[in-house]
């Protein structure tokens, strides 16, 4: 993603083309009020659909006037250049997918799960496993993915129809004309808030996380059911907690924030981006604070500076291993069942471990009950 490839398409997506079709059964979106240099161009039906169009986002010149601009690489060069862009055409929308705004708060937990164009395979386990949309205790779980464009010309169209096959027959992706890579990420989660303040305003709450975690939705409920006195109307933000950390000044990290970026030389407390839980009341709080604090491309710490702004942190779960999960030491399987039941989440699995590992902790006839296992267990 910080290839010469991935760095053009960051470009080209911040450009914000103009014009994009959206899936045929969807009803016109309503008018959508902004205050960064951008407007409502187009809105009518046209042959069953509508044309949804934001003005191109222009260039900020002024950034190449900041001190050591021209010694930075392309791609953060752009960030610089078009971190003010917030609003891009939807080719992909779901006006309906809470039962409109009156009855979203008919929605329990909504998974909100962040997926590249071309992990088709990840969305099609996650449908069939931990994602399926259902009731569980007697709430809803609904399902929605987070994605962008990826690659030119003829591979982009490819990719775009295959998403489009995928509405037709699952109505679970949200796509935004923008190039979907590592340091868009903070521009997806606003563009979600942004729907679902349109969209879901009263969803419960909400699992954010990426398409190839293990996430075991039904103890989320659970655990979501058992919070007293809130139900969604209060304050919520929970995962892997990581405190007294830093902005990243290697140029060679993934994670890398040159001083043209940020200042600061520390990041407010936050949880990892892999998966988190908050309630929809959070939700609406980040996406308001977000209106004025400058995009930050790492889409974890952007959240917890919305948060401290608002006078509110994230708590730490114990349930919630964004960093992964070692049991070698215990039993030579490193996937056995019995270690995961009991756990929120679980980063990274391959989609044919998210498979077997959720029919494996489904099954009936499990046994848990060897004295190594319960004692690591009960440690957790």
């Amino acid at each position: 993603m910080r290839s010469i490839k991935a760095r053009f398409f960051f470009l080209a997506g911040a450009l914000g083309l103009l014009v994009l079709h959206l899936s045929k059964d969807s009803d016109p979106p309503k008018s959508v009020q902004t205050n960064i240099n951008v407007k409502e161009v187009n809105n009518k039906p046209q042959n069953n659909s509508y044309i949804f169009s934001w003005s191109k986002c222009q260039q900020n010149i002024t950034a190449s006037n900041i001190s050591g601009f021209t010694t930075l690489s392309q791609n953060i060069q752009d960030i610089l250049y078009y971190r003010h862009c917030r609003h891009f055409p939807m080719l992909l929308d779901l006006p309906e997918k809470c039962g409109g705004v009156s009855k979203s708060e008919e929605v329990f937990l909504l998974l909100v799960i962040k997926s590249s164009p071309h992990n088709y395979d990840r969305r099609e386990v996650l449908r069939k496993t931990w994602a399926k949309e259902r009731r569980h205790n007697g709430v809803w779980i609904r399902r929605i993915f987070l994605t962008g464009t990826s690659e030119t010309g003829y591979k982009k169209k490819k990719l775009n129809k295959l998403l489009e096959l995928e509405q037709q027959e699952s109505s679970d992706i949200l796509q935004w004309d923008f190039s979907d890579t590592f340091y868009n990420l903070t521009l997806k989660q606003i563009l979600f808030l942004e729907w679902m303040e349109r969209n879901c305003p009263n969803a419960r709450f909400l699992f954010n996380g990426d398409d190839d975690v293990f996430a075991n939705t039904n103890n989320m409920v659970v655990y979501l059911q058992s919070l007293k006195g809130n139900n969604g109307s209060k304050h919520l933000f929970t995962g892997h907690l990581i405190t007294n950390v830093g902005p990243i000044r290697s140029a060679g990290s993934k994670y890398f924030i040159p001083v043209q970026v940020q200042e600061s030389e520390s990041y407010p407390p936050y949880c990892g981006g892999g998966g988190f839980l908050l309630s929809g009341f959070t939700a609406m709080v980040i996406y308001r604070m977000s209106k004025s604090i400058p995009i930050l491309p790492i889409d974890d710490v952007y959240m917890g500076m919305c948060l401290a702004k608002a006078g509110l942190g994230p708590s730490f779960h114990m349930g919630v291993r964004t960093a992964g999960f070692q049991i070698a030491a215990v039993t030579p399987d490193e996937y056995d069942p019995c270690f995961y039941k009991e756990l929120l989440l679980v980063h990274r699995f391959l989609p044919d471990q998210i498979y077997l590992m959720w029919n494996q902790i489904q099954d009936p006839n499990l046994d848990c009950s060897s004295s190594r296992t319960q004692r690591h267990s009960n440690k957790l």
